[in-house]
């Protein structure tokens, strides 16, 4: 029986129910279900028995693990890595946005990149992108994912998206259920599936008691949802984990070893005296008594009070700094009084430093951003150390994740308004780039010493250039040069006047 879901559903006809894998409008059978390793949860329906993956403790631990990542977020030292990286990967500029699509690629008319410009530029007002853009980007790279909800004009699906709104990773989830038949394949019986049906489910409540059964909820269709996610998949349970998963245990044993530092030397600080108390030969119970006597007379602290002119007496003794009073027989020394020494090297922080690298490694974030001290280098970009290099690669791999986002947004509004049909989408969709803003600048340097290496290597081949090497091979090893760029810069020249001579000047 078909299932009415909320929300849209684009480049399908009539009810929004998934075509059948397997039957009479199917090309092809298959015993196993489609899985992008996208987090999905799976449910399986069907066959002799019927089955039923039972999901709501998977759901339960990805909130519990959503949770953990927001409550690590909260530490300072893992607050401060996420700023470094989220300040590297959103970079704000007056002259320039900061981010821009770039169609160079996409082989379709300038009319329909045009618009596609212009409705890339309307996503990213929907979104308060350059408001926004780090708290979206940070909720993102904490969470491990993002969800929106896509509102259109159901009078006027042509409008294309009207708002966009944020929803809680806790509260929504993808789920897949999958129905099998059974077949008789060469006189066995084997599940094959028979449809696919994909859908989010919304609740409301809260992540201790959400998601009881996968019938509760509000069922909603695929594509009135943007999902983006990490793009990082357990192996082992296949769910989708965060950036922030690597750095638990190291999170947690740096909170240990702080707590035992702290607590070592609070309780071993301070110096304490022991009291040697020469008891003679007094029976242990008169030994005792006696001993307390001693105690009381010597702790007792006389205090006046000049308010109300009373003099009592003040006993309070923090633990930490008590003394020790031990007895000792007639035969011994007498009454003595010694020091104990408190703790030593109260001062190293080896143990703590070495967990703080190993969550900074974890982070991907340079151990070198741990010293305040450490200026930014502003040298040649060969003393850029090859831990910055790695951070700036990986922040790379984060713009690239993230770009999802606008392009899933940008094929619903792309069809929605007809500027293109889904067929022409998925033909151009691998060659649509997202230009962020670079403020780093090691990027420059590099650039200009390539360039300069570059034009250095060509003064010293002109000479041998129309005997051993031509204008063509030159271009394309020396000056990397592409097919398009030579094309580009011929045309260029063609239109400029020809440089003076010496005579000329």
């Amino acid at each position: 029986m078909p299932i009415d879901l909320f929300g849209f559903t684009i480049g399908r006809n009539g009810k929004m129910t998934p075509k059948p894998t397997s039957g009479a409008d199917s090309k092809a059978a298959s015993f196993v279900g489609p899985d992008d390793y996208d987090g999905t949860f799976t449910v399986e329906g069907g066959g002799v028995f019927g089955q039923y993956v039972d999901f709501n403790g998977g759901l339960k631990s990805e909130n519990d693990l959503i949770g953990r990542y927001r409550s690590m977020a909260l530490y300072p030292e893992v607050d401060l890595a996420i700023d470094d990286i989220t300040t590297e990967a959103i970079v704000h500029g007056q002259d320039r946005t900061i981010v821009s699509i770039n169609l160079d690629k996409v082989n379709m008319p300038v009319s329909i990149k045009n618009r596609m410009k212009d409705e890339f530029e309307g996503i990213l007002k929907l979104l308060k992108f350059n408001q926004k853009s780090y708290e979206i980007f940070r909720r993102w790279y904490i969470d491990s994912k993002i969800y929106y909800h896509v509102i259109t004009d159901n009078n006027a699906k042509n409008k294309g998206i009207i708002e966009l709104r944020a929803i809680d990773p806790i509260k929504i989830k993808k789920i897949r259920n999958i129905q099998k038949k059974q077949q008789n394949v060469n006189g066995t019986q084997v599940a094959i599936v028979n449809k696919v049906e994909e859908f989010y489910l919304y609740t409301n409540l809260d992540k201790q008691s959400s998601f009881q059964t996968a019938q509760s909820g509000l069922k909603i269709a695929p594509d009135s949802i943007c999902y983006v996610h990490s793009g990082i998949i357990d192996s082992g349970t296949k769910r989708v984990v965060g950036y922030l998963q690597k750095a638990i245990r190291p999170l947690n044993m740096l909170r240990q070893t702080e707590d035992a530092t702290v607590i070592y030397r609070i309780s071993r600080a301070p110096e304490r005296r022991i009291f040697y108390i020469d008891v003679g030969n007094l029976p242990k119970q008169k030994a005792e008594q006696y001993l307390k006597d001693i105690m009381n007379r010597y702790q007792n602290k006389l205090v006046y009070d000049a308010s109300t002119g009373e003099i009592k007496d003040d006993r309070k003794h923090m633990n930490m700094l008590e003394d020790y009073w031990l007895p000792r027989r007639e035969g011994g020394r007498g009454t003595e009084i010694q020091t104990l020494d408190g703790g030593q090297n109260l001062g190293e922080m080896e143990d703590v430093d070495y967990f703080l690298k190993k969550v900074y490694r974890a982070l991907h974030v340079p151990t070198s951003r741990m010293d305040a001290e450490n200026g930014f280098n502003m040298g040649r970009s060969s003393e850029i150390s090859r831990d910055e290099l790695n951070f700036f690669k990986f922040i790379d791999r984060l713009r690239g994740r993230f770009s999802e986002l606008f392009i899933q947004l940008l094929r619903t509004q792309c069809i929605l308004k007809g500027i293109m049909t889904m067929d022409e989408w998925n033909t151009i969709v691998q060659d649509i780039h997202f230009d962020f803003q670079k403020d780093s600048y090691f990027t420059e340097l590099k650039e200009a010493e390539i360039m300069r290496d570059r034009l250095e290597m060509l003064q010293s081949v002109e000479p041998y250039l129309g005997r051993f090497y031509s204008d063509d091979w030159v271009k394309k090893n020396i000056l990397k040069q592409s097919e398009k760029e030579i094309e580009e810069i011929a045309k260029q020249m063609a239109t400029q006047p020809p440089p003076p001579t010496e005579d000329e000047v």
